[in-house]
């Protein structure tokens, strides 16, 4: 029987989800240079290397096995919450929030890494939680406790934004679990009851410019309104097919902000136009799919829950990005997956990625070797 010239560790790799992810990275690289008026650093280099140096970990992680994830999913998620009160007390402070950790050798912001962390709690919880007590409010509190604590010390940074990513990847879990329909309708009432009095007690000043940005945006253009506006006008510009590779004006001639974080979509539309943009989104339907094919492939219910919570929690980062740029959202700060500049964000997104390559491992051996 011949032998495959291939490592098998090469060719139980998933390709047809990681060849488009690689293009997608290359895309971000190229925007990258170019937002960098044409040099490697400071951000094309680290990009790629970051996304390879992650990479290996996500296969090192898809090569965990299944009792592994439920032995760690309590540990993990309890450290987390240990980063998190640590930021409260020692945490540095950048940009008015008090959000990160000073580790030396780099800085770490732990509210990103419990976006996957309440996903492999909450899988765990409703795996040891018989079925049909789902439904109870055995299925319900202890759930919301565990998603309550980290969203409220992620509040307190002040990170509105990352704390709604941390609720939605719960809620979706727990949707998949099984909780009935009409409590997340009517948490969904309650929720549009309280907006208001939310906005005029709980949010910070700069908080409700935003939502006031969001409403009206070419109220105040040259002020809170420039973001977005900057950032419609740049990929409004770069129509079908955008302006060229390098020709971006509204971010060479510094009237988009962020250009390389949050608004990297805005700098990519202008140079690669609309086919850029439907190319973005395919990429993005490429990985979302497959992480929900998995999930749907999955022969228990762990498996299952942790590899569609995983998917969800990246399918937020893009959505709500996607609506910040083109101003169907207020700005919240979440960056683009595998586009934007930034390491923490890109740790978390390969966790994901890593994760769901574990469950479709599973899903391809026994259960006992799993």
């Amino acid at each position: 029987m011949s032998r495959s010239i291939i490592p098998e560790v090469v060719a139980a790799q998933p390709w047809q989800m990681l060849i488009p992810l690689f293009g997608l990275i290359s895309l971000g690289a190229a925007v990258l240079y170019s937002a960098a008026g044409g040099h490697l650093h400071p951000y094309a280099l680290s990009h790629v290397i970051r996304f390879g140096v992650f990479l290996v970990m996500a296969i090192v992680i898809s090569r965990m096995s299944r009792n592994f994830f439920r032995m760690a999913a309590y540990p993990i998620y309890g450290g987390i919450v240990a980063l998190l009160v640590l930021v409260e007390l020692i945490g540095a402070v950048g940009g008015g929030s008090q959000r990160w950790l000073n580790l030396g050798f780099m800085t770490l912001q732990p509210s990103e890494l419990m976006k996957p962390a309440i996903v492999l709690v909450l899988a765990r919880f409703y795996e040891t939680l018989p079925p049909p007590m789902t439904g109870s409010w055995r299925g319900l509190v202890p759930a919301g406790v565990l998603i309550g604590i980290p969203a409220g010390l992620v509040v307190l940074q002040p990170d509105l934004g990352t704390a709604l990513a941390i609720c939605f990847g719960g809620a979706v879990t727990m949707f998949l679990a099984g909780l009935p329909l009409w409590w997340f309708l009517s948490a969904g009432a309650a929720a549009i009851i309280a907006i208001p009095v939310a906005f005029f007690t709980l949010l910070h000043d700069y908080q409700r410019n935003r939502v006031l940005t969001f409403l009206d945006p070419e109220s105040d253009p040259l002020g809170t309104g420039y973001h977005i506006t900057q950032s419609k006008i740049a990929i409004g510009s770069g129509g079908v097919f955008g302006k060229g590779f390098g020709n971006g004006t509204q971010s060479h001639l510094q009237y988009l902000p962020e250009a390389h974080t949050d608004f990297v979509f805005a700098t990519m539309a202008e140079e690669w136009g609309f086919v850029g943009g439907l190319f973005v989104l395919f990429v993005f339907g490429v990985l979302l799919n497959w992480g929900m094919n998995v999930a749907r492939n999955s022969p228990d219910r762990f498996s299952s829950l942790l590899a569609a919570g995983m998917a969800a929690t990246v399918f937020f980062y893009v959505a709500i990005n996607l609506m910040m740029v083109m101003g169907l959202a207020p700005v919240v700060g979440i960056p683009l997956p595998f586009m934007s500049h930034g390491g923490t964000s890109m740790l978390t997104n390969m966790i994901c990625v890593g994760i769901m390559m574990a469950v479709n491992r599973w899903n391809q051996r026994p259960a006992t070797f799993s």
